[in-house]
């Protein structure tokens, strides 16, 4: 038993000897022309590799450098470069058959540039093509793989994206690291990926690809989970900072793509939201779901449905959207019934609405339909509102009519009472076109008409107000202030002028309301002035037809 134990012992020594020598026998750099070869032709990239040396425990080929050329018809820098790749190989089959058989890869501080050309095609989109050649079930004795690969790694990678022609800031993710087991072309394969964006943001991509197209890897079939924390879209390079629009988000989504159409569903969870230049971050956090088509050939896109959740409300979206760099475009339907005020506070930060002197809304509710179309940074909002049974807190109407509070006796204190408000509105770069103005304010009455807000937030409203408390001689003034808008109207005038004509002016913040005096004397002028042509011009035929 001793005799064989030293036999065992002695000839495990010779072995670990004979391992060990190897480095020193065989040189590995004999090998790098057949691998960049056999790479080359299966990748249709050419392939460099720098000094090669053995890994005799991992059972590796460790090159200290790597080079795979792009496509020329996108760039002349490498596709891919890195630091070291090491190679998994069947060392038995090297060593004494000569015979490269790769089992995985690891690819240490990679540079990766992705690349989208005009027609929406992509750089790697044409690996695909030469894919047949990696393994054996080409006929090719030469092939790379000779079965499934148990791992391909990619540690500590950096990617940069960008489209052609140039368009705006490059989208770089950095710590990228890429896991896929038991990858094979012609079937499904699990993968995860991770990476970071700039401003902090974090994504995981986690899921299954395959089988690879084999007329185009970037139309691959897909089905992943999507997390994306702290997104910054302005600082990732994704919107125009020009465009107003800025907030950080949380994003959580299914995806899956059978290389042609991405469907896809999630939760959006928002913070600090800004929709336009004129708006501030919104203070509370806004979560949106939604469900979304997305054509990968001219990427563009349906929102199906979307719902942001305010309290016992829903604000719904939908609609369609163009994804192109250069020219980001959408054309949505924003619908909302009876949606408490009190929630709606975020949005309306993010959406620039300003309120007079500060003040706020608060209780009742709110129903929309607009329509928001336009490219990203000129968009334009179009549709109705309706106010039911508001409060306007920290406003006082009386102090804001000048002229007229006396004579109609509008006093609302610290607070106005809105019983129902309706407007048509369009807001544009332009500023905001009103119309259809329907209100009935408490202590005012009701309040009918149209006007403007330019960009820098100038009123100029023309209203016709229906005083209903005026007491003693401000009812005697109302009384005689809508008499002279009666008899001031046309013959031509269809409808009875009914009420007190009145200007607003100043700013949004600090708006000011007075009777139309002028405006009543001016046409009452014009008017006094044809009736007496009329008059006279009848006399004077009369009196022609007498003779």
């Amino acid at each position: 038993m001793k005799r064989w134990m030293k036999i065992l012992a002695a000839g495990l020594a010779l072995a670990m000897i004979a391992i060990a020598a190897i480095p020193f026998l065989v040189d590995a750099n004999t090998f790098r022309p057949m691998l960049e070869t056999k790479m080359s032709t299966a990748l249709g990239r050419t392939v460099k590799l720098g000094n090669l040396h053995f890994a005799l425990v991992s059972g590796s080929l460790v090159a200290n450098n790597l080079s795979i050329a792009d496509d020329p018809a996108f760039s002349t820098t490498p596709f891919l470069s890195a630091r070291e790749l090491r190679i998994d190989v069947d060392m038995k089959s090297l060593i004494f058959h000569r015979e490269i058989h790769v089992r995985g890869f690891e690819i240490e501080a990679s540079q990766i540039h992705l690349v989208q050309g005009g027609n929406g095609r992509w750089n790697f989109s044409s690996l695909s093509r030469s894919a047949a050649s990696l393994t054996e079930d080409s006929g090719d004795g030469d092939a790379l793989f000779h079965s499934a690969v148990g791992l391909i790694a990619i540690r500590d990678g950096r990617a940069v994206v960008e489209t052609l022609p140039a368009q705006g800031t490059l989208h770089v993710y950095d710590h990228l690291r890429l896991t896929v087991r038991q990858f094979s072309l012609g079937r499904q394969f699990p993968f995860e990926m991770g990476a970071t964006v700039p401003g902090d943001g974090v994504v995981s991509v986690k899921g299954n690809l395959g089988p690879i197209d084999p007329h185009n890897a970037a139309k691959t079939a897909f089905d992943v989970q999507v997390g994306i924390q702290h997104l910054d879209p302005m600082a990732a390079g994704f919107l125009d900072p020009n465009a107003g629009v800025s907030v950080l988000a949380d994003i959580a989504a299914h995806a899956a793509s059978d290389g042609n159409t991405v469907r896809s569903s999630g939760t959006l969870a928002m913070q600090r939201l800004q929709l336009v230049r004129t708006g501030s971050p919104s203070p509370q956090r806004i979560e949106l779901a939604y469900n979304i088509i997305h054509k990968l050939d001219d990427n563009t896109g349906q929102l199906q449905q979307a719902a942001i959740r305010l309290g016992a409300g829903t604000i719904h979206l939908s609609g369609i959207y163009r994804l192109i760099p250069e020219d980001p475009w959408v054309d949505l339907k924003v619908a909302g019934e009876s949606v408490p005020i009190d929630e709606l506070g975020s949005l309306m930060t993010a959406a620039g609405v300003k309120l007079p002197n500060g003040s706020q809304l608060k209780g009742g509710t709110l129903t929309m339909a607009l329509g928001v179309t336009g490219p990203a940074n000129a968009l334009v909002i179009a549709g109705s509102l309706e106010l039911d049974k508001t409060k306007l807190v920290g406003f006082d109407l009386g102090s804001k009519i000048s002229g007229v509070a006396a004579l109609g006796g509008v006093k609302t204190g610290s607070t106005t009472s809105i019983q129902s408000l309706k407007l048509n509105f369009q807001a544009s770069t332009a500023g905001i076109v009103v119309d259809a103005i329907d209100s009935v304010i408490d202590g005012m009455g009701e309040s009918t008409g149209s006007g403007t807000v330019s960009p820098t937030g100038v009123l100029s409203f023309g209203l016709v107000a229906h005083v209903t408390n005026a007491r003693g001689m401000g009812k005697v003034g109302v009384g005689l202030l809508t008499k002279m808008h009666q008899f001031g109207r046309p013959d031509s005038a269809k409808e009875p002028a009914e009420g007190v004509p009145m200007l607003v002016s100043g700013t949004a913040n600090n708006p000011v309301i007075t009777a139309d005096v002028t405006g009543l004397m001016h046409r009452n002028a014009s008017t006094l002035l044809s009736k007496a042509k009329s008059l006279f011009g009848r006399k004077s035929s009369s009196a022609v037809g007498e003779k």
